[in-house]
């Protein structure tokens, strides 16, 4: 027994060691509440993908986008610490994707996701895609993407209210169009003159 315990010891600081970082070090890199909402998260898709709520191609892009923000987090604390500023961006990230979860959920459950919403589903997508890979190459800076964030959830706090007696009207999915167009250009205009000044 006490083998098997100093091999799996050994193996741990092989293996810290490669990733350049001691043990020590690695146990004070913890973002225990990023950690849960990673795990509620995963929960949550499996849940949907089981119950039938979400499908197996759109579970496999949620798990896509979840590993994308653990790779980022991995990366926040290769030196040793996540700061204030890191940990803030990948809440953001998760809030994000945990809405993106609850929205496929939700749009099972009304029938809206087929037809008349999927249009909008699609352009929440690609801006929530688009804000991604603004931060990735830098046109979006962590400030900006916390205003584009907070725009994010807003409008999809307007869809699940819209969404919450079964039925989405014209004028409600017209709302939403407007809302999306707008979160949309925005983050275009960002991109743009980021990409003047540089």
């Amino acid at each position: 027994m006490k083998s098997k315990l100093l091999t799996a010891s050994l193996l741990a600081t092989a293996l810290f060691s490669g990733l350049g970082l001691s043990p020590a070090m690695a146990q004070n890199t913890s973002t225990p509440g990023v950690d849960r909402a990673q795990q509620a998260i995963s929960a949550r898709i499996e849940q949907g993908l089981n119950s039938g709520q979400i499908t197996p191609t759109e579970a496999q892009e949620l798990y896509r986008r979840d590993r994308n923000i653990a790779a980022r987090e991995s990366y926040y604390k290769s030196n040793g610490t996540a700061t204030a500023q890191e940990r803030e961006a990948l809440r953001s990230e998760l809030d994000s994707l945990s809405a993106e979860v609850e929205r496929k959920m939700t749009n099972s459950k009304t029938g809206s996701s087929p037809g008349n919403m999927r249009g909008i589903d699609h352009q929440e997508y690609r801006i929530s895609h688009r804000i991604d890979e603004g931060i990735r190459s830098g046109h979006i800076s962590q400030r900006e993407a916390r205003r584009l964030r907070k725009r994010e959830v807003q409008i999809e706090r307007h869809e699940a209210r819209f969404k919450a007696d079964g039925v989405v009207t014209q004028q409600e999915r017209s709302q939403l169009r407007n809302e999306l167009a707008a979160l949309r250009d925005e983050v275009e205009r960002m991109m743009r003159n980021r990409r003047g000044r540089g």
